[in-house]
């Protein structure tokens, strides 16, 4: 199902960052980006930790700096990188959040987002600052998804052409994505005091992380009706169980952005994207319920499916409305051209409904009862997709080394370094 995003393509992060010079258009959604700042991670720690600990901190968390800072997120390339400077930093950081080493708070860690306020959030909190790098991973996962399925040469396309190898690596990374955020919510947000809870921006909040963690899982099952439409042995049932399970997960999105402070752009324009979304699933969901029913016997059946089509064409009619009020609303986006699922059904649904409604008119006329006035229930089924599972690396060898123990400077040595670093502010 095409959809966009209210992070364009090629978002330049950092202090380079400028407007985009065109709308763009792409295939999932990205939430604001948040990047580090730099913060002295020297003074706080001096003499806590041993000088190999304190250079590889510094040296790692550095190097994202930069990244976020400098590149352009516009290939899939230096998403990568990015992606995997932050994986480097993680076994590193773990140092400073084991409660022996009584760290967790000696450093203010400073973040940025990329929304429509710039808001900074700073903390004195080691497990702050992982919930941020992980996060950051999860919506990097996501950007990097969907640079997967809009190639650059198809900005100017009216159709999207996507390959099934890309379709399936976009699944791959929507699911890492899903497993990032849930162990945000529940291994490390449990771990952040009461006070720094409180202090966290939107984005970072328990509701917020659900939200998009099942948002990656119901565009999985929605690429993965994209694909079952491309094989030949996916059968009827298969369909209509993919597409009833997209609602369901599009379904839990909009509970759990109940919660949420959505009262900035980015929080309406991905509330606005998921009801258009729900909107596509549950018209693909009555399509195909509807082709089920009509296969089975009796008058009963064929008035049901009919109905389920009639229900069908009006939902993706409002789906439509729908994406025009996503793409319109700031920051604005350009309108998708219809492709995968969404390709297929905008041809079959009114063509359907049509032949359906002239195959079956004199029941309508027969239907006494009024058992045409009611829509049938959607069938419910287990959900089959869960997040991949994310565990933690080990923690870097160097805090386990005979030299990663706290050096005790001399008052000499101790001055110099001062002197060094009033220097190199200057």
């Amino acid at each position: 199902m095409g959809c966009t995003s209210s992070i364009p393509i090629s978002y330049i992060v950092g202090r380079r960052r400028k407007k985009p010079s065109s709308i763009h258009e792409v295939a999932v959604f990205v939430p604001a980006l948040r990047i580090p700042l730099a913060v002295d991670l020297v003074r706080p720690l001096r003499g806590l930790v041993s000088r190999d600990v304190l250079d590889k901190l510094s040296t790692l968390r550095g190097r994202i700096v930069c990244l976020a800072e400098e590149t352009y997120l516009a290939s899939v390339p230096t998403v990568s990188e990015l992606q995997r400077a932050l994986e480097e930093y993680v076994p590193v950081l773990l140092g400073l959040t084991k409660k022996e080493h009584h760290l967790e708070a000696s450093v203010e860690f400073k973040w940025k987002s990329l929304g429509d306020d710039d808001q900074e959030t700073c903390l004195a909190s080691a497990w702050y600052e992982l919930l941020s790098v992980v996060h950051m991973m999860a919506m990097l996962s996501l950007l990097e998804a969907n640079l997967m399925l809009v190639p650059k040469d198809s900005l100017d396309e009216c159709e999207r052409k996507v390959s099934e190898g890309a379709k399936k690596v976009a699944v791959d990374l929507l699911l890492k994505a899903a497993g990032c955020l849930d162990y945000c919510v529940h291994h490390i947000l449990v771990q952040l005091p009461m006070q720094i809870r409180k202090s966290l921006p939107s984005s970072l909040e328990e509701g917020m992380s659900e939200a998009i963690s099942i948002q990656a899982l119901a565009q999985s099952v929605e690429m993965q009706l994209g694909l079952a439409l491309e094989c030949e042995k996916a059968t009827l049932s298969v369909k209509r169980r993919l597409a009833c399970e997209a609602v369901s997960y599009f379904s839990q999105v909009l509970y759990c952005l109940a919660g949420c402070d959505l009262r900035d752009a980015y929080g309406k324009k991905l509330l606005l994207f998921i009801k258009w979304k729900y909107l596509e699933a549950k018209a693909a969901a009555y399509y195909y319920h509807g082709l089920v029913l009509d296969k089975g016997h009796g008058s009963s059946n064929h008035l049901n499916a009919v109905c389920c089509h009639f229900a069908a064409e009006e939902l993706l009619t409002d789906s439509k409305k729908a994406c025009l009020s996503f793409c319109l609303a700031a920051p604005v986006t350009r309108v998708p051209p219809a492709w995968g699922v969404m390709k297929h059904l905008r041809k079959k649904i009114p063509e359907v409904a049509s032949k359906k409604s002239q195959m079956y008119g004199y029941l309508i006329e027969q239907d006494k009862n009024g058992a045409f006035q009611s829509l049938p229930d959607l069938p419910e089924f287990p959900l089959s997709l869960k997040p991949d599972d994310y565990e933690l690396p080990n923690i870097d060898a160097s805090w386990e080394s005979e030299d990663c123990q706290p050096q005790i400077q001399s008052l000499k040595a101790h001055l110099k370094d001062e002197e060094d670093d009033e220097t190199g502010t200057k």
